[in-house]
Formats: C-alpha cells, structure tokens, sequence
C-alpha cells in the first residue's frame, strides 16, 4: 500500500513545542505516513494568522494549534469550520474541563509555560552540573549530585544524565571498570540516590564494536572482548550489591523509559534488580 502524504500546520502563540510533540507521538503510531510539517511559532495577531490558514487551505493540509487567545483561537476554528479543514485544539477541552471543575478562569497568555523563571534557570543549572560531572571528571560532584548513575562503558550514562537533568535533576556519574578505583565519595552518597547501569553481554558487544568501527579501528579487541564484558558486568553487579543500590538493565529500554524508571524509584528504598 502506497505510503499517504499529509500536511500538518502547527500554529502556536509561543514555540509551538506542545503542538508538534503531540503531533509526533501521535504520527509514531503510523511510520507509513509521510507527513510536511509547517511550524508557525509566536503567532499572535490575526495579520500573522491569516496567510498560515489560506496556505493550509491551499495545502488541503490539517491544523493543529495552541491558541490561547479567544480572538485567534475562535478565528481559526471558524475558518477552518466554513472551508472543511481539519482542526485540532489540542488545550481547548482540558481547559474548559479544569475551568469548570475548579471555577477558575485560564490566564490565556501567550507563551505562558515557556516564561523565564526558577524551573527554567534550575534546569540550565542542572544541564551544566550534567556536563560538569560527567565520567566521573571530578568526585566531588557526588557529594553534591540529586543522582548518581553507575555503569560499565555503553550503558547510556551520559545520555540519561542529560536527560534527567532537563528534568531538574542534578546528576552525575560514574564509569565503572575492574581496573579503576571507585572514589571514596561514592560510599559517602546515600544508596537510595544511586543507580547502577547494566546491560547485556551480546549487546554490548556489537555496540563496543560498533564504536570501534566509527573510530576507524577493528572491531576487535579487548574492549569488544566477550570475555572482558562478561567480566565488567560481573564487577558492576558485585559493586552495585555492596553499595545497596537500585540496579537497570537498559538493554532493551530507551533512554525515555530508563529514566522513568529512575524518577518513580529514586525516592524509594527500593533497591531491587529491573531486568
């Protein structure tokens, strides 16, 4: 069956980041649908609405918007309404549902999640202290770190740590081989704020190689090695038990799922093994 073209135009009062995450999480759901999206971001006059919607109309594309002004909002749906084009409002029902559950009136701001304040700067603080303490670059963090995530080489430490932290999260972490020393700051670090990474040996290995290859190097050598790998995931499993900490195999989860994992269990005592 031939693949079907859409257009989708994004239409936002802010950065329109709302909009088009739903619109992907929803198009992940049919990967044989070729979709163009047109972003429209800081729309906030009807002069700047006008031409998006004649160009949606000439497209036969759909919109999908978050316009939280009354006069551009009802403009768009009227349009959209007398010309057959499909439209989305993606806020108006959770709006008017927390409206009349609660008697309180929306702001209708533009923009208003995306306005500078603490959240924001304690994010871009948690982004910094990320890369500041990444592999284990200086122990002191630990003491300092919400989060301490241990691993063995490709257990996606760096990349969860950037994650998290735009969670608000200070983490830092750790490589983890039999050879290196574990700082003494780590057993100084309440076990409930630590996670220990693992992953398989098969899929470290073809991920080892994999590396080794984009760097222009054979595949094979010790790194890479079976054996080697089966011995740094049974270091890590030992160190993990010592320490009393919650242990993940990301073997088969994205970055997205480890992570909430780590966010709905940090706060526990839990200390189980997720395989």
């Amino acid at each position: 069956m031939d693949s079907k073209e859409l257009d989708f135009f994004i239409i936002s009062d802010s950065v329109g980041d709302t909009a088009r995450k739903v619109l992907q999480a929803v198009l992940a759901q049919f990967p044989a649908v070729s979709v163009h999206m047109h972003h429209y971001p800081f729309v906030r006059t009807i002069e700047d609405l006008n031409p998006i919607l004649r160009k949606a109309k000439e497209l036969k594309g759909s919109v999908i918007h978050t316009l939280v002004v009354d006069d551009l909002s009802e403009l768009t749906a009227q349009f959209c309404r007398e010309e057959g084009i499909p439209c989305y409002n993606i806020l108006k029902t959770l709006v008017q549902d927390i409206a009349a559950a609660t008697g309180e009136q929306p702001l209708k701001r533009p923009g208003a999640l995306h306005r500078l304040d603490d959240e924001y700067f304690n994010r871009i603080s948690a982004i910094e202290f990320a890369v500041k303490y990444d592999d284990g670059k200086d122990p002191k963090g630990f003491l300092d770190a919400d989060l301490v995530l241990l691993g063995v080489s490709r257990t996606s430490k760096t990349p969860l740590s950037m994650f998290l932290a735009n969670k608000n999260i200070k983490v830092a972490n750790l490589p983890v081989m039999p050879e290196a020393a574990i700082p003494d700051e780590i057993w100084q670090v309440d076990p409930k704020k630590i996670v220990g990474l693992t992953n398989d040996p098969e899929v470290l290995n073809n991920f080892r190689k994999e590396r080794m290859i984009a760097y222009g190097l054979s595949p094979d050598t010790i790194y890479s090695d079976m054996d080697r790998i089966r011995a740094e995931l049974e270091y890590a499993y030992d160190l993990y038990n010592k320490i009393g900490c919650i242990i993940i195999n990301v073997s088969k989860r994205s970055i997205e799922e480890t992570a909430a994992i780590i966010m709905s269990n940090i706060k526990t005592s839990d200390t189980s093994i997720i395989p």
